[in-house]
Formats: structure tokens, C-alpha cells, sequence
């Protein structure tokens, strides 16, 4: 089986980057890729809870980003300086998240066959 990480960076409605990453998600979880998903930068903005894309005009995203387990992409990661420079703790995110140090996010990408950056 074949390990993929995706990393988004930008934040949650920058273009369609969060719609791009989560289609590449699963696409190679249908694929029986073992997935894993990093937020870093403004991307962790995507995980906060009660997010209202549509007051932007925009779909909402978010809803399918709760189905991810159902594709056994159940590894969420999220940068320990991103969130503490956001102010955010993980009582803030609406799924459930493991918080990485930069040593750890490292380790954990050096572990995957194939990393994708969006």
C-alpha cells in the first residue's frame, strides 16, 4: 500500500486549495492509499468549527471534510507553532487532530512514499 501525504498551506478559501487537497485525498484513498492530511500556515483555519462558507458565496467544503474517516483518511495533522501563532487550540477545531512540533512534522513527512504540497 502505497503512503501518500497531503500538506495544504493556504487558508481555507484561498482559490479552491482546500477543495483541490481534499479531492487529491480521496482520490488516493480510492485508490487504497494509505492518506494521511497536514495542515500547516493559514490552512489550519480549515479545520475551525462553525465556519459559514456561504456568507462568502462559496460551497461549503467543510461537510465533506467530516466523511473523511469513512475513506480511512483518519491521520489529520496540524502544526503546533501554526496553531499557537493563530491563537487557536484544538477545543477550536472541529475534527479531531494530532498537534505535531516542526521535529515531529518532519519525521512524519521522511515516513511517506509520496507528499503532496497544495
Amino acid at each position: 500500500m502505497t503512503k501518500v501525504l497531503v500538506i495544504t498551506e493556504h487558508a481555507p478559501y484561498h482559490l479552491s486549495s482546500l477543495k483541490d487537497a481534499l479531492d487529491m485525498a480521496l482520490i488516493f484513498a480510492a485508490v487504497d492509499a494509505e492518506v494521511a492530511w497536514l495542515f500547516v500556515g493559514q490552512s489550519i483555519h480549515s479545520l475551525r468549527k462553525n465556519q459559514n462558507p456561504r456568507i462568502l458565496g462559496m460551497k461549503d467544503v467543510f461537510k465533506s471534510m467530516k466523511t473523511l474517516d469513512i475513506y480511512d483518511v483518519d491521520q489529520l495533522y496540524v502544526s503546533q507553532h501554526c496553531l499557537e501563532a493563530s491563537g487557536l487550540t484544538v477545543d477550536c477545531l472541529a475534527l479531531e487532530v494530532k498537534v505535531l512540533s516542526s521535529d515531529e512534522q518532519s519525521t512524519l513527512i521522511n515516513s511517506f512514499e509520496k507528499v503532496v504540497t497544495l
